[in-house]
Formats: C-alpha cells, sequence, structure tokens
C-alpha cells in the first residue's frame, strides 16, 4: 500500500492532467476496473471509460485549483474549485460564458492507480451561470 501522501500526489495530478485534457495519461493513471459515481451513466470501466467521459465534454477550456485534501488509507478526498467555459452544459449553450463552480472527488488509490472515483460538484450552480431557468 502507498502512503497517503503519495496518493495525495496521485489524486492531485489526476485533475491537473483533466485541466490539461490529457486523456492518454489520465488512462495510465486508472485500474483496468476503474469506475465513476457521480458523473455521466453508464460509463465503461477503466480506460475506456476515461475516454467515453471526455467525449461528453465537447470544447472545453478548464483549470481546477484543489482548495483542500485529505487523506486516510486508500482514499483522497479533494475539494476543488473549476474554472471553465465550454460550448454547452447539459444541452445549455454555454459559448464564452465563464462558470465557477466547487466539487468533491474521493478517489480510491490501489496499487498506485485510481480504482474509483465518486463526483459531487455544483452543476445546477453552473446551469444558473449559463442562464438555465428553474420553473415549477
Amino acid at each position: 500500500m502507498l502512503s497517503t501522501e503519495n496518493n495525495k500526489i496521485i489524486a492531485s495530478l489526476f485533475l491537473q492532467l483533466v485541466s490539461r485534457h490529457n486523456v492518454d495519461e489520465l488512462c495510465k493513471m486508472v485500474s483496468p476496473g476503474w469506475r465513476m459515481h457521480g458523473g455521466p451513466p453508464n460509463l465503461s470501466e477503466g480506460p475506456e471509460g476515461v475516454r467515453e467521459l471526455f467525449s461528453t465534454f465537447g470544447s472545453i477550456e478548464q483549470q481546477w485549483v484543489v482548495e483542500d485534501m485529505i487523506a486516510e488509507g486508500d482514499k483522497v478526498v479533494i475539494r476543488a474549485t473549476n474554472t471553465c467555459r465550454q460550448d454547452s452544459f447539459f444541452g445549455v449553450p454555454a459559448q464564452a460564458v465563464q462558470q465557477t463552480f466547487t466539487a468533491i472527488f474521493i478517489h480510491k488509490i490501489v496499487n498506485g492507480r485510481i480504482a474509483e472515483t465518486w463526483r459531487n460538484a455544483n452543476d445546477l450552480g453552473r446551469l444558473l451561470q449559463l442562464g438555465a431557468k428553474i420553473s415549477p
């Protein structure tokens, strides 16, 4: 088992690579059975799931900033802020609109690779920033 400090480095690098849209390196970081919870539904496991995840983004510029990180055992929890621009989000046009939102990720790291990721993000706040309206 790797130390919690090594696990923190792995979890932090994951978000750096997401910011850079470096899918190939991300695929090397996840285990063959990697699963994401709280992302798009029905993603495949492992590196193919990472590729599918990125195919849902479309054109995007984003930067993740780690605000807090806590590690214990094989889990690392990150609270991070994302600033991004992309063509659309959940079908809501978003071109040229900068969005800022927070998310919490929990990564389970086994043998130096991310085996599972849980994501909880302020997607509703993002939609509201894009002008989406809530109606009863």
